[in-house]
């Protein structure tokens, strides 16, 4: 895994400043949710944009208060301006509508609205919406489509959980946040890696033998073989996550 430096660090600064100039933008939004990847984006667009930022605080019913006081910390720690809109009634009104409703269609409700809030603020305040997914969660799917994968620009989106972390200690982002158990907060007592099945310092290591093998499992025989099959799995049934949608171009006139 490689090692990320203050070249990396600047390298991230430079390209959200030259990213946002060349769509037209001089501020950005950004979904703040009180875990690593905000919290790393929200300052890293804070760096870079000397301050043109807002955090978005977007709460739904199962959030944790622990979750808004972190971000809030993140917030006061380096001088970031920060909104709380809460999405509680949307994500009321979506349980009474839908009785039969899963944990998983709630939370991909609820992040879905979460991007509805960001890109509202975006248009009205002329803001470029900027992601928070990491190549890990991009790699295996590990994201709502039109949710937390939707944005304009994403810093961080290359970069594997673990080296995240590394990025985290380089900002200077508080410890609790950095120490606290992934989560991506959608339902009660939900953590990544309960839910991924293996922790990110083994995933990471699995995936980047992955990309260097091109996707061949044949060459990943080092691997515990159900870990292999399971990621493998998670990779190619999500794979469409990361495309555009396909457009019908074989017009017969």
């Amino acid at each position: 895994m490689q090692k990320i430096t203050q070249n990396t660090l600047d390298s991230i600064l430079t390209f959200l400043q030259d990213e946002v100039a060349k769509r037209g933008f001089t501020q950005v939004v950004v979904g703040l949710s009180g875990g690593i990847d905000s919290a790393v984006v929200v300052q890293l667009c804070n760096k870079a944009l000397h301050g043109n930022i807002k955090a978005l605080l977007m709460p739904s019913l199962s959030s944790s208060e622990a979750s808004i006081d972190d971000s809030i910390l993140l917030c006061e720690t380096f001088g970031i301006h920060y909104t709380l809109m809460p999405i509680k009634d949307f994500d009321a009104t979506f349980c009474n509508l839908y009785k039969d409703h899963t944990k998983l269609s709630r939370g991909n409700f609820c992040s879905r609205m979460r991007m509805a809030t960001l890109y509202y603020v975006a248009q009205m305040e002329q803001r470029l919406v900027v992601g928070t997914s990491n190549k890990t969660e991009i790699m295996l799917g590990y994201g709502t489509i039109f949710g937390d994968l939707a944005c304009a620009i994403n810093p961080i989106g290359n970069l594997y959980k673990t080296q995240i972390y590394m990025l985290a200690e380089l900002l200077g982002i508080p410890k609790q946040i950095i120490n606290k158990a992934p989560s991506a907060d959608l339902y009660h007592g939900q953590t990544d890696e309960e839910e991924l099945g293996y922790n990110y310092n083994e995933i990471d290591l699995f995936l980047e033998s992955y990309e260097a093998a091109k996707g061949d499992i044949i060459k990943l025989g080092q691997y515990d073989k159900d870990m292999v099959e399971t990621l493998h799995k998670r990779i190619q049934n999500n794979a469409f996550k990361q495309k555009m949608p396909t457009i019908f171009m074989d017009l017969k006139y």
